[in-house]
């Protein structure tokens, strides 16, 4: 069963009724979605920092410093998904879902895999 906060790159102020922001460095916002045994407790957000090119650490070290121990992306390189990995940060890869509560939904019900250097984006 899944606990612990999630981030998911959001447009807009974020929450559960944000869209996915489809790069997880250019997004607005965050929505961190703190969960315990497998329920949803709470939803924040949080501004991402500036993104520039070679900067896709940027979001890792603000991830790390919110104590996010889960991120649902649509893809990211391999750089940053390796900096993930180095702070204990589990990613999942999520193409399906447009919005944020059905991205976490689709977590939740184990429908999400891990992404693998297989699966990040090779032009970053």
């Amino acid at each position: 069963m899944i606990s612990g906060r999630i981030a998911i790159p959001s447009e807009g102020q974020g929450g559960l009724d944000a869209q996915r922001s489809g790069h997880f460095g250019h997004c607005s916002v965050f929505t961190l979605v703190d969960i315990e045994e497998g329920e949803i407790i709470s939803v924040d957000a949080i501004s991402n920092g500036e993104h520039r090119e070679g900067g896709c650490m940027v979001p890792v070290n603000l991830c790390a410093e919110h104590k996010v121990t889960a991120l649902i992306a649509a893809g990211m390189g391999l750089r940053p998904l390796q900096g993930f990995e180095s702070v204990g940060i589990d990613v999942y890869f999520d193409q399906q879902n447009p919005d944020v509560q059905s991205a976490v939904e689709a977590l939740l019900a184990g429908q999400l895999v891990k992404m693998s250097p297989d699966n990040s984006c090779q032009g970053h």
